[in-house]
């Protein structure tokens, strides 16, 4: 009985690991640089980029809102990025995404001590308030918002950039 018990237990933990070692892999280091490579990488298509801090009390109530935003809008580009001013431990960062469902989503944080100099790469005049979510148009043209974003505004940002090419 007991054989059988920790094979079950080794199956459970085998069959979890792909998925958790492929959601380690989500959580890129954001460095100097790594603004203009997410721009690069959805140049010319509609992208929410979301800023958040896992201490953030409005980002905890935020999260959760865009795991489901993601979930009922499959195909849109939506970037995370953990933009704490201090480094937090990556399991508590995968931890955060993982309860919120964002773990699909294409998730950075931040690993440069000096985040002035991050936060000034993105845009020049954010102090560092977070929650933070910039809006990047298929023209580069960026709206930036401030705390709890109304999702059902970002969707119809998103529908309306999408219909410009129809």
């Amino acid at each position: 009985m007991k054989r059988h018990l920790l094979l079950f237990a080794l199956a459970l933990t085998v069959s979890f690991l792909p998925q958790y070692l492929a959601a380690a892999d989500q959580l890129r280091a954001f460095q100097r640089g790594s603004w203009q490579t997410i721009l690069h990488a959805h140049a010319g298509r509609p992208m929410m980029v979301n800023f958040w801090g896992v201490t953030c009390a409005p980002c905890k109530v935020e999260l959760p809102l865009l795991g489901k935003f993601v979930r009922d809008n499959p195909g849109l580009d939506v970037v995370t990025v953990n933009a704490d001013l201090v480094p937090n431990a990556r399991e508590a960062v995968l931890s955060m995404l993982r309860k919120t469902g964002l773990l699909s989503t294409e998730n950075w944080t931040f690993s440069d001590g000096f985040v002035e100099r991050l936060r000034f790469e993105i845009d020049p005049a954010w102090q560092g308030d977070i929650p933070r979510t910039m809006l990047i148009a298929r023209d580069g043209k960026v709206t930036t918002l401030e705390g709890i974003v109304d999702l059902a505004k970002v969707k119809k940002w998103f529908e309306a950039q999408m219909n410009e090419t129809k």
